[in-house]
């Protein structure tokens, strides 16, 4: 590499050195990644399962039916056959077969908001979803912390944190993707879409689901009443942590389609080795 290619790599800016290797990702970087793939998409599952013993969301500190903000249902129809039924805002449709009444992980379908395959366990046990639940939400907390920790140690948390000109270049970087511009703008190991995205689910999407996974636990509920109340009641932090689970799920499903289209051998072999080939327009360093 010339020495102008280093100044380039160093000062944030854009390097000419597509082909090039570089150790992109070290070690606690990757284990943090795989164990937070994994723990969410065990999260996930037992979550619907937990779900599943109170299948609506009120937008309340109590139940109140009042103010249901979604709700799975079964019912019966004229002819005696069972229905499913979903409704959002008070708005109902029918969901036989895939929410309300559905799958029961038993062979049959029985009344229960999200179908077996989408839990875990599959057939309903409150008391075995709890267990999955609070065992990887530890090891996401203790992971999540062990990463952020070890990236401040080790320095490499400022390439992740946005900074004031990052802002500036969020527009033209959609314009890249969009196809609408030629070259992003200058950056250094993440584009400033991908330090706004990693910033929100690492500062404040994974607290957020920590905090107001924790308000749901009576006993936290009972020695720390304000903080449950800091979140407009229990019912009211379910809302808040399904939501935010869906958001998370949203993010991990944009994840993987940019992974997919934007090469997907290199992406997984930099998160597997560290290794990552730069492209044409990849940037190293903050």
């Amino acid at each position: 590499m010339t020495s102008e290619a280093h100044a380039g790599a160093f000062s944030g800016g854009m390097t000419k050195v597509s082909g090039e290797r570089v150790y992109r990702h070290g070690i606690a970087a990757r284990t943090a990644h795989w164990v937070w793939t994994l723990a969410m998409l065990v999260l996930v599952m037992s979550g619907l399962q937990i779900f599943n013993a109170a299948p609506y969301l009120d937008a309340s500190d109590k139940s109140n039916p009042a103010r249901r903000v979604l709700a799975f249902d079964a019912v019966r129809a004229p002819n005696g056959q069972p229905v499913g039924t979903t409704s959002v805002f008070g708005h109902t449709i029918q969901t036989t077969h895939l929410f309300g009444y559905t799958d029961d992980g038993m062979g049959g379908e029985s009344p229960r908001a999200f179908p077996a395959w989408l839990t875990l366990p599959g057939p309903q046990s409150l008391a075995d979803g709890r267990r999955w639940h609070l065992f990887f939400a530890w090891a996401l907390f203790i992971s999540w912390f062990a990463y952020l920790v070890s990236a401040a140690v080790r320095g490499t948390l400022r390439e992740l944190v946005m900074r004031p000109e990052d802002f500036r270049k969020l527009w033209p970087m959609q314009l890249y993707y969009l196809r609408l511009r030629k070259e992003p703008p200058p950056h250094g190991t993440y584009n400033p879409l991908q330090k706004l995205t990693y910033n929100v689910v690492i500062f404040v999407f994974f607290p957020l689901l920590i905090l107001t996974g924790l308000t749901l636990s009576p006993a936290v509920d009972a020695a720390l009443p304000w903080l449950t109340a800091l979140f407009g009641g229990r019912q009211f932090a379910r809302t808040w942590h399904f939501t935010l689970m869906v958001l998370t799920i949203g993010y991990f499903g944009t994840h993987l389609i940019l992974v997919l289209t934007t090469g997907f051998w290199n992406n997984m072999r930099s998160m597997i080795t560290g290794w990552f080939t730069l492209g044409e327009h990849d940037g190293v360093g903050p």
